[in-house]
């Protein structure tokens, strides 16, 4: 007879491992081609903020609602600046999904190991996770090289593998002869 703290008592569910089946043999995208991808990502979310940020401290400026020396710099000093960056890279993954337009120009994209769709959360919370591999020198993104899966600081936070999305050269289709 059972005994009621093991009637009580909850069990693992491992509910994600279907779905990591599911992604077995995708071939990961190599450090380079995300480098690019983030590379690409943040000079487009740079030039979106100055686009934003300048004309609208002008229009602050002239409706009296900042003061006249108030200067906007795009860096990691401001808040605006960082969040900037978090709803770019979060939108962008979630309205992709998984494909920022800097990973979409390099043929990758993120993949959930949990669900179908990357969700809004997992997006956001891949955004936010970039700051946490930025910490102690960047080695969140070195960690890349040392786990087996290529699965960096922010890929686990967030529970999201990067994989290559074009087939390589040789497994493409030829294309037909007319």
């Amino acid at each position: 007879m059972l005994t009621m703290m093991q009637r009580r008592a909850r069990t693992y569910d491992p509910h994600e491992t279907g779905r990591m089946r599911e992604l077995e043999g995708l071939p990961l995208a190599s450090f380079k081609l995300r480098a690019a991808a983030f590379v690409v990502d943040f000079l487009l979310c740079l030039a979106m903020s100055m686009v934003i940020l300048i004309p609208g401290a002008l229009l602050g400026q002239r409706l009296d609602l900042l003061p006249k020396n108030v200067t906007l710099k795009f860096d990691f000093e401001h808040w605006y600046s960082l969040i900037g960056l978090v709803v770019y890279f979060g939108l962008s993954t979630y309205w992709g999904n998984g494909r920022t337009l800097g990973k979409r120009l390099m043929g990758i994209r993120i993949v959930s190991l949990v669900h179908e769709r990357m969700t809004l959360w997992h997006s956001f919370e891949r955004a936010l996770g970039y700051g946490a591999s930025f910490l102690e020198g960047g080695f969140g993104f070195l960690q890349y090289f040392i786990h087996p899966n290529r699965r960096t600081v922010h890929d686990r936070i967030a529970e999201t593998i990067v994989v290559q999305d074009r087939k390589p050269r040789n497994e493409r289709q030829p294309d037909p002869v007319v």
